[in-house]
């Protein structure tokens, strides 16, 4: 098991590449994560909102640990493919308990793990990716910790200084054991060309509509491209729009586009 996840670990790490992109579409369930890997996916990231939303809860720490790492599990026992999981600050008040959150994400069987800044101080987030680092260092694992740079995003800062500031936070990430930077919010190519150049470990960026297509990112510098929670709400719309045309207007033509049930039912096994 232990040289299965290592292998998986070595080649998620080498699919970031600028020269072809990591595309990932996040899943947010067992199900969501399947389909993704039946459509060609050669990783799988997951949703920290796309999964609150499915446990009915907001995005934003809202799960414990424990419902996090659950599913996490349950992805990874579903697919072949390396599994990556978003784990939004760490799931823990401090440094020590991020650490724990990362060592049981590990041996939940994922090969990665996405820890955001958010709000916090930037020296906070550094004290929780060296926590992590180390942990996945005692647990003798290759895994690949994304930080996330939330200064787009969110709108952090000065706008006039706003790059020079992301970028000494990724300078500052990577010093703390950071493996890769995830910049979401920023799409504009001079500026995404500016912070592939800026940084010294893969660049990840979140996609959707209106953003340069994966391989136009590439071009710019992007080792890998997220869409988030884009796809959750892809499909939590289709789901609004089939009931809202089944109360309406009393059709059922929304759900002509859907997969065939053997397809999709297909994609599980049966009992053992």
């Amino acid at each position: 098991m232990i040289t299965a996840q290592m292998d998986k670990a070595l080649l998620f790490r080498s699919l970031h590449n600028a020269a072809h992109p990591l595309a990932l579409a996040n899943a947010w369930d067992v199900a969501s994560a399947r389909v993704i890997e039946a459509a060609g996916a050669p990783a799988i990231a997951t949703t920290s909102a796309g999964i609150a939303w499915s446990l009915g809860r907001p995005d934003g720490e809202a799960l414990s640990a424990d419902q996090v790492v659950d599913l996490i599990a349950r992805i990874v026992a579903a697919v072949d493919v390396p599994v990556t999981a978003d784990i939004e600050g760490g799931y823990g008040l401090d440094a020590t308990d991020v650490a724990e959150t990362v060592a049981r994400v590990w041996e939940a069987g994922a090969v990665g793990v996405n820890i955001e800044d958010g709000t916090r101080p930037p020296a906070e987030l550094e004290g929780r990716l060296a926590a992590a680092r180390s942990a996945a260092e005692r647990a003798g694992a290759s895994l690949f910790l994304n930080a996330r740079i939330d200064t787009y995003l969110f709108g952090l800062g000065d706008p006039a200084t706003r790059l020079k500031d992301t970028l000494e936070r990724a300078r500052r990430y990577t010093e703390a054991g950071a493996d890769g930077i995830f910049v979401p919010g920023v799409t504009d190519p001079a500026v995404v060309a500016e912070l592939a150049a800026g940084v010294s470990v893969p660049l990840n960026v979140m996609a959707g509509p209106g953003a340069p297509a994966v391989a136009e990112l590439g071009a710019l510098g992007v080792a890998r491209v997220s869409l988030g929670s884009g796809l959750a709400q892809t499909a939590y719309t289709a789901t609004r729009h089939a009931a809202q045309r089944l109360y309406d207007t009393g059709d059922y033509q929304p759900l002509a586009d859907a997969m065939s049930f053997p397809e999709l039912n297909g994609l599980f096994p049966g009992p053992r």
